[in-house]
């Protein structure tokens, strides 16, 4: 049993002690922990947690609202459906990893160069799985890193299905919040063409002499669940060489999106 006094006791990944937002959370969390195994009353949970009954109603009510704990009156707290909803995601996300890997790294050796896979998280991208290229250059995307829809490869790719209006306010969106400064005339124009072509490109727009050709994942239903990029540096990403590199990034994703049920209609 894990009482209040342990989670107050917990550091932080850089070493320091956990505040008190920090230990809400924590305490949140306990919580969840504690009715996966089975459904709880408020004064079992206060009594396990070692908390008042206020502070736990308090924590209870706001997993509730948000989905995590779902309450039947005279039995108890139980997981909500919002876990659900996470752990199909949090399975899909996995597949797709699984699904793709193999494919990632046959496009790592063919390119020699940097391979991601992202998916769209919120108003971000984020970065699933990264291969590493064979050239001496250092690329400083992380698994696990979300970056901008509007300046990265990843993040146009991952949203070329969606309308015009949705590129505008995320382009504005992400011009107020620090992304590299750029023309929408010229972003927008360069997006209708990515559209088109089924596959998107990044030009040093997030991050100095690093260019990418990227292209989406696509679920049975069509949908875009995913997204693929290679990357490198400028001077191994001539025009010529991207307009060439895009048959393969589109290839390639294409057989992930095979492998997850997608058929392309016949026109």
């Amino acid at each position: 049993m894990q009482t209040a006094t342990t989670v107050m006791d917990k550091v932080d990944a850089a070493g320091g002690p956990v505040g008190a937002g920090s230990q809400t959370l924590m305490r949140g969390l306990d919580l969840i922990e504690a009715v996966s195994h089975e459904m709880l009353t408020l004064s079992e949970l206060a009594a396990r947690l070692d908390l008042t009954k206020s502070t736990t109603h308090r924590l209870l009510s706001a997993l509730v609202d948000r989905g995590y704990l779902a309450f039947t009156p005279r039995a108890g707290y139980r997981l909500g459906p919002k876990l659900l909803l996470l752990g199909t995601l949090a399975q899909a996300q996995a597949d797709l990893v699984q699904v793709a890997r193999p494919h990632l790294e046959e496009l790592a050796a063919a390119t020699e160069d940097t391979v991601h896979l992202g998916i769209l998280d919120g108003d971000r991208a984020l970065y699933l799985d990264k291969v590493p290229g064979r050239r001496r250059i250092t690329i400083s995307s992380r698994v696990g890193d979300r970056q901008p829809l509007t300046s990265t490869g990843l993040g146009k790719a991952l949203m070329i299905d969606h309308s015009p209006a949705y590129w505008r306010e995320r382009f504005d969106a992400d011009q107020a919040t620090g992304a590299p400064k750029a023309d929408h005339a010229v972003w927008h124009e360069r997006m209708q063409g990515y559209a088109t072509c089924g596959r998107a490109f990044d030009l040093e727009e997030n991050e100095d002499q690093i260019r990418c050709v990227a292209a989406p994942i696509r679920d049975a239903a069509g949908k875009i669940v995913g997204a693929i990029s290679v990357s490198s540096a400028a001077q191994y990403m001539s025009d010529a060489r991207m307009t060439t590199l895009s048959d393969e990034v589109r290839g390639t994703a294409d057989a992930i999106s095979h492998e997850l049920g997608y058929e392309p209609s016949a026109d």
